[in-house]
C-alpha cells in the first residue's frame, strides 16, 4: 500500500451516471488486476474505494458510477485536481489459474476491473470472452474497448434493449470457458457461482472504513475462516465462498 498525491487528467461522463477518470502519480503498488484503490475526498470522512479500470506506469484509469454524495463531488473534479489515493490495496485476480479460454463476467459497476484483467490475460496470450450485464442500453460502457483488446464481447440486458435478454447467467449458459472471473453486487456474484462449471475467482463489492485491515469493518466468514474483503480480499476463491 502506498499513499501518493495524483493529479486528474480527465474526467467525463461515458455512460448513465457513470464516469471515466485518468489520473497521473505513483502506480508502483498497483501490482495485479483486481486491486483497488481509497480516495480522501475534501469534506469527507471516509475514503472511497474504487476498481482499478487500467493502469500503467505513471497513469490510473478508474470507472466509477454516481450513486451518493462522495462520488458525485467526484465527478464535479476538473482538469488539475489533486487526489490523496492510497494505491495497491486488496490481492487481485490471479492469473495463472486462467487457462487458454478464461470468461470474465461483469455487472455494472463490475466491470471496469475485467478491463484491466482482460488486456493482461491477452498479453500473456490467452483468449478471453467477456460477458457484461446492465440493466438497459443508457448503461452500457467500455463495450468498444473490450473489442479493440481483442475480446469477444457479450452484452446482457435486463430489458432486452441491447444483447441478451435478461442477466449473466442467460448469455453465458452454452459456452465453453475453462475459468471464470467475476465481479459485481452480490445476487449476481451467486447466479453466475450456482451457473459455471468451472472453478473461478470473485471479486465482491462491500462497504469499508479504512480500505486496509485495520478496523475489521468489513469481514466476512469462509470455508477457512473470516477474511476482510480489503486486504485478504476483495477477491475469493470460488470454493471458499459460504452464501
Amino acid at each position: 500500500m502506498k499513499q501518493s498525491i495524483f493529479t486528474v487528467r480527465a474526467n467525463e461522463c461515458i455512460a448513465l451516471n457513470t464516469y471515466r477518470m485518468e489520473l497521473e502519480g505513483d502506480t508502483s503498488d498497483v501490482t495485479a488486476a483486481g486491486q483497488f484503490v481509497n480516495i480522501k475526498l475534501d469534506g469527507f470522512f471516509l475514503r472511497r474505494p474504487i476498481s482499478v479500470y487500467d493502469c500503467d506506469e505513471e497513469r490510473l484509469g478508474l470507472i466509477y458510477k454516481v450513486v451518493g454524495k462522495g462520488t458525485e463531488y467526484m465527478a464535479g473534479l476538473e482538469k488539475g485536481a489533486k487526489l490523496d489515493i492510497l494505491t495497491g490495496l486488496g490481492n487481485g485476480y490471479d492469473l495463472t489459474k486462467s487457462g487458454d479460454r478464461p470468461l470474465l463476467i461483469g455487472g455494472g459497476a463490475g466491470v471496469p476491473p475485467m478491463y484491466y484483467l482482460c488486456r493482461k490475460l491477452i498479453a500473456e496470450g490467452k483468449k478471453p470472452a467477456v460477458v457484461m450485464g446492465f440493466n438497459k442500453a443508457d448503461e452500457i460502457f467500455c463495450e468498444e474497448e473490450f473489442k479493440k483488446l481483442g475480446a469477444d464481447v457479450i452484452i446482457a440486458t435486463a430489458d432486452g434493449s441491447v444483447g441478451v435478454k435478461g442477466f449473466v447467467t442467460d448469455a453465458i449458459k452454452d459456452m465453453d470457458y475453462t475459468y471464470v472471473y467475476t465481479c459485481g453486487p452480490e445476487p449476481m456474484l451467486k447466479a453466475v457461482y450456482n451457473s459455471i462449471n468451472t472453478s473461478g475467482q470473485f471479486s465482491f463489492e462491500e462497504r469499508m472504513g479504512c480500505g486496509f485491515g485495520a478496523c475489521m469493518g468489513c469481514s466476512c466468514e469462509t470455508k477457512y475462516g473470516r477474511k476482510r474483503i480489503c486486504k485478504d480480499g476483495p477477491v475469493l476463491e470460488k470454493e471458499e465462498i459460504i452464501w
